[in-house]
Order: C-alpha cells, then structure tokens, then sequence
C-alpha cells in the first residue's frame, strides 16, 4: 500500500474524477433548485454529467476484471463506484422530474435539502482525494464520513420537516405527489452519500 503502482494510481484517479463529478452535479442542481424553472438546455446539461459519471464508473468496472491485483478489495471498488455513480443519476432523476412534471418554484426545505447534499459530495470529495494515502491521511478520511454522517442526520430532519410542511401548506393533490417524489430522490441521494461514508471508513478500518 505505501508503494502505488500506476495501475493502482489509476483507480484513485478515477474515484477522484468520479467524486468530482458527483460535486459538480450536486452544485449544478443546488443552483436549479433555486429557480422558478428548469428549461431544456440545463436538463440536457445534467443529463451530460450523468453519461459522464456512467463512462467513468465502466472504465472503473473494466479495469476491475482486467486487473489481477486491486489496492483495494474487488468489492470495495465496485460498491464505492457504483454509489458515486448512484449520487449523480438521482440527481439528475430529480432534475429531470422537475421538467416532466412541470413543478412550481421549489420551496425552501427542499433548497436546504440540497445545500446539505452539496456540503455532503463536498466531504466526500475530500476523502476520496485522500484515499490513495490512506496510511497517512486515515485522520482527514475518518473526519470526512463523521461529517457525512452528520449531514445525513440533518439532511433527514429537513427531509420530514419538508414532507410535513408539503401536506399541511399545499392545497394542490397533484403538486404534493410531484414533490414526494422528487423529495424522495433528494433522500435517497443523501443515503448515498452516507453509505459511501461507511464504505470508506470500513476500508479505512481494513488497512489500519
């Protein structure tokens, strides 16, 4: 492990570019969920990222059945992947559904919703960029998932308070069951998050 082969590098580079992209859609949907509107140009946009996560996580997935010997376990590699990959197709699954269903202005829950998921790719980032110096940055990855994990919890809180408030305030059945929906997706992006939080801090454990 302290000795990274350029077949290993290859693997962090890619979780890095992975992460990034994961980042990178989360802001874009952070500034889309903050307009009255989503038009045409910029879902096409979001969709573009998702194909660009998708091409990442199969060359990951290639170089995993190519590779005789992994820095990481086969699992690991494929699971953490997969999840980055999962982060950046709600996303774009929200955004999309915002389009089709034609939704009013997001409410303010639903914007702090995202803020959180943003701050929690953030973390994630951070984390993944240490992964290939994971003897020596062990402290940095572990602060990373504990704030992940608190992020979640708040992202959780908002997520029933938001539910809540869409039941009690809005008079419209049709624009209740569109943000569900969509507020769904927002959750199941932050559990994202969370179980890359304890995919890296199990792997963190295993080369302790």
């Amino acid at each position: 492990m302290f000795g990274i082969s350029s077949k290993e590098d290859k693997f962090y580079a890619l979780f890095r570019e992975s992460a990034e992209v994961a980042c990178t859609t989360t802001k874009k949907l952070e500034g889309l969920i903050c307009q009255n509107s989503v038009s045409d140009a910029e879902a096409e946009m979001m969709h573009d990222l998702e194909h660009r996560a998708d091409k990442i996580t199969t060359e990951i997935v290639d170089r995993l059945n190519s590779t005789l010997i992994t820095p990481l376990d086969r699992e690991d590699i494929y699971t953490l992947a997969q999840n980055l990959d999962d982060i950046v197709d709600l996303s774009q699954g929200a955004v999309e559904r915002m389009v089709l269903y034609h939704t009013k202005k997001p409410s303010i829950g639903a914007q702090e919703i995202v803020r959180t998921i943003v701050k929690a790719t953030e973390q994630l980032k951070t984390a993944f960029c240490c992964l290939n110096s994971i003897h020596f940055k062990k402290s940095e990855i572990l602060a990373a998932t504990e704030e992940v994990y608190r992020l979640e919890s708040v992202g959780d809180s908002l997520y029933r308070q938001e539910v809540a408030r869409l039941f009690e305030q809005e008079k419209d059945a049709i624009e209740i069951i569109k943000w569900k929906e969509i507020l769904e997706h927002l959750e199941n992006t932050l559990d994202q998050c969370e179980e890359i939080a304890d995919l890296l801090k199990g792997v963190v454990l295993k080369y302790d």
